[in-house]
């Protein structure tokens, strides 16, 4: 499978035969057939599976407070992004040539996320139409800002255990340990990036929205020193 993350990535659906899969997977064509029956199958395997991995990672430990919550699903996130890129990338695009099923599939993970973003910030899934469209617009920038990101961080492809810096040390003089001064930034900084852009977002759903109150700034995470604070036990 993680064979063919990176080809349908890299390459477009219509351009990959079978028989190049099976090359690059070092398997025989008739045992991929055997179990996804079709080169769509296989495909659709592949999303749906980098799918349920993102949202496992994004939306798991459940029983933290509401504000720690977020910020673990943010770093939870850019975690999977950072170590299976051609996945993502698979994710967020459609692939190369967009496939409707796929933008589907996206289209609902999008959706989960923007519910796992509310249950950590609300305690509750559901939003009202406006506030729903202001945490849409904040995903879609973290898709493109995301997208920037892993595109700096090596030609690995970062579909295995390794690809790139895990998140560590403390906050000195304002920045996490291990950020690059001047440089492209590692996880955690991104992650403080995007945790106060959401906050940002959040407070402004409160102006609109009343009763969507945004966490309190002081609430742990969400206060500056707790942003650049790093994830433990997210390597």
């Amino acid at each position: 499978m993680a064979t063919g993350r990176k080809l349908f990535a890299d390459t477009s659906y219509d351009a990959l035969s079978m028989d190049d899969i099976a090359k690059h997977a070092g398997v025989a064509k008739g045992l991929i057939y055997y179990y996804f029956k079709s080169k769509r199958g296989y495909y659709l395997a592949i999303v749906e599976e980098s799918v349920a991995e993102l949202v496992a990672r994004a939306g798991g430990e459940t029983d933290l407070p509401n504000a720690e919550r977020v910020r673990r699903t943010v770093d939870g996130y850019l975690h999977y992004a950072e170590h299976h890129r051609a996945a993502y990338r698979t994710i967020v695009t459609g692939g190369v040539g967009s496939d409707a099923e796929v933008l589907a599939i996206r289209d609902a993970v999008r959706e989960e996320l923007v519910a796992t973003i509310a249950e950590g910030a609300y305690g509750h899934r559901s939003l009202p139409p406006i506030a729903r469209l202001a945490l849409v617009g904040w995903l879609s920038a973290v898709e493109g800002i995301t997208l920037e990101w892993i595109g700096g961080l090596g030609d690995d492809g970062g579909d295995g255990d390794g690809g790139g810096s895990a998140v560590g040390g403390s906050a000195v003089g304002g920045r996490p340990d291990g950020a690059e001064l001047g440089g492209r930034p590692d996880r955690a900084e991104l992650g403080a990036l995007l945790v106060r852009q959401l906050r940002a977002t959040l407070t402004v759903i409160e102006e609109f929205v009343p009763e969507c109150p945004a966490p309190p700034a002081t609430e742990g995470p969400f206060g500056q020193r707790g942003d650049l604070a790093p994830v433990t036990g997210s390597s």
